[in-house]
């Protein structure tokens, strides 16, 4: 079992942690949450031993191991891909070394030869003569195929390092397992094997992920780290956060009987129970939601920001037409004949492994970008507003404050108080709203840029890949936003609640069979896994 008790940490005059008390239990896994900047990555690596607290201590279990998701791509450059992995397990690593070094001195003494059984038996206590087909099954249910095994680490991609090096923490089953933001860079059918080992895991598990779809299938519980505190909740991410609204809901209303309270708290659990998954985890997690109380649900003090996109007028019914639309970038065709109609209350989300080519898309639909054949025309009265991925060009050079800034996309009202108080909505208060923009950071930028998107009161919005940069709190207001949104979108993101939430039809620009189709993201998925 791991536990922290008493631990405290405090750069400058900033407390990330004050007295937290923690115990993690074998057979559960911990999504950890917080705002960015909270601590979450530096509480892992509190854990991991990687940097000290400045008062309390954590405690490991006599003879058990803890494992961590390394965040240094380049560290085992000359390294082989199946070696790296074993590495995970370092005292088996250390032992299959020295063996081989024995092994191979030409005057092999007697005590050599007892130092060699010695490790042999260790060896094999430690299953060791399975090590290599064990890290191989992982390495091919993350994508990397058995061709790559040998090969030198440095000989790799960026994306298949970082699959290696999850393999890595994976690897001999560790009695803890840290996880931070292990989802970044994997494709959709890894995300997927490593949902179900980690379900299926039954060990303790500490996770940090921005993916709400991720922590609410692996997660059992929720620690939520606040105000330099961590609170351990029952439940996936949904229940945390649709149980805290309804606790801020229950607060609100003094009048109601602690009876009617029960019984729309038990309605609640059944419906968040109601999982026909069958796997441990879920198991698990049902259990423990149906032995919850009144007391163990309770308002987050968490701040989300106002997110609504108004328009100012309601659009006709033609959106937007695109014909024929191809576009060549360095000698790569991106775009190869692209032809839809964009119709009325359509949310559209582009999918497929090809972003530059979605980004090039909504930089020739903007006017950024001349197709090399092709046509788009929008429709009389639509209004575009446009989330783009690289947004430097807004706050680079830019010596303006944030009031300064948002003023000029502003034309209705150029007031101070109104900038504040939009700003304030945003989650930008008191001496921040005069902080330069040029150094700013990525998701304060992203606020900024959804701030202009929504004083534009425009009936269509495009938005490449909005969710990067910002903490789960955003993501989620941005997400309702979207969802209560009158007008049409096209849009894109890693997210996949976010598009399973709010798009109503699937289309993917670079598919042979030119897919297109008024459907859900799930249900698109599952075609696809169909097709393999």
């Amino acid at each position: 079992m791991l536990s922290v008790n008493n631990i405290s940490l405090q750069y400058g005059d900033r407390k990330l942690f004050e007295d937290v008390n923690i115990k993690f239990t074998p057979g559960s896994c911990y999504g950890l949450i917080g705002a960015n900047g909270a601590g979450k990555s530096t509480f892992l690596k509190i854990l991991s031993g990687e940097i000290d607290s400045q008062q309390g201590e954590v405690h490991l279990s006599p003879g058990e191991r803890l494992a961590v998701l390394k965040q240094d791509h380049f560290e085992y450059e000359e390294s082989e891909v199946l070696q790296t992995v074993i590495m995970g397990y370092t005292h088996l690593y250390e032992i299959m070394r020295e063996k081989d070094t024995i092994y191979a001195k030409s005057d092999f003494t007697e005590e050599d030869g007892m130092r060699a059984a010695e490790l042999e038996g260790e060896f094999a206590e430690l299953n060791g003569w399975e090590a290599e087909s064990n890290a191989a099954i992982l390495l091919q249910g993350l994508g990397i195929h058995e061709a790559l095994h040998s090969k030198k680490m440095k000989d790799l991609s960026g994306s298949e390092k970082v699959k290696v090096l999850l393999a890595q923490a994976l690897f001999g089953e560790p009695d803890i397992l840290l996880l931070d933001e292990p989802t970044n860079h994997l494709d959709l059918q890894a995300i997927q094997w490593l949902e179900e080992f980690l379900i299926n895991f039954e060990n303790t598990i500490i996770v940090v992920s921005h993916d709400r779809y991720f922590l609410n299938n692996v997660c059992t519980h929720i620690a939520d780290l606040d105000f330099s505190k961590i609170q351990i909740y029952v439940g996936n991410y949904d229940f945390w956060y649709e149980s805290s609204q309804l606790a801020q809901k229950m607060s609100q209303e003094s009048n109601t009987k602690k009876e009617e309270k029960i019984k729309e708290l038990q309605s609640f659990i059944a419906r968040f129970s109601a999982n026909a998954s069958k796997s441990k985890q879920a198991t698990s997690r049902k259990k423990l939601l149906d032995k919850i109380t009144l007391d163990d649900i309770k308002p987050s003090s968490r701040r989300y920001p106002y997110i609504a996109f108004t328009p100012e007028r309601e659009a006709g019914n033609d959106i937007l037409e695109v014909k024929g639309l191809s576009k060549t970038v360095d000698g790569v065709k991106l775009l190869d004949n692209v032809n839809f109609i964009m119709n009325k209350g359509d949310k559209i989300a582009l999918v497929g492994s090809d972003e530059l080519a979605q980004t090039t898309l909504f930089k020739i639909l903007t006017n950024e970008l001349e197709p090399d054949s092709g046509s788009f025309k929008w429709g009389v009265t639509t209004s575009q507003s446009y989330f783009p991925k690289d947004n430097n060009a807004y706050f680079e050079n830019n010596d303006a404050n944030l009031v300064d800034w948002l003023r000029q996309y502003s034309p209705e009202d150029q007031t101070e108080s109104f900038l504040r108080g939009f700003l304030g909505r945003m989650l930008f208060s008191g001496e921040e709203v005069l902080k330069k923009v040029n150094v700013l950071s990525g998701g304060e930028k992203v606020r900024c840029m959804l701030s202009r998107m929504m004083l534009s009161s425009s009936n269509v919005l495009l938005l490449d890949d909005p969710t990067n940069h910002l903490d789960l709190e955003s993501i989620q207001a941005l997400n309702n936003g979207l969802i209560n949104f009158k007008g049409s979108m096209i849009f894109t993101s890693h997210d996949h609640q976010f598009v399973q939430t709010i798009a109503n039809r699937i289309i993917n620009i670079n598919s042979e069979d030119d897919f297109d189709k008024q459907i859900t993201y799930d249900e698109y998925l599952e075609l696809q896994l169909q097709k393999q």
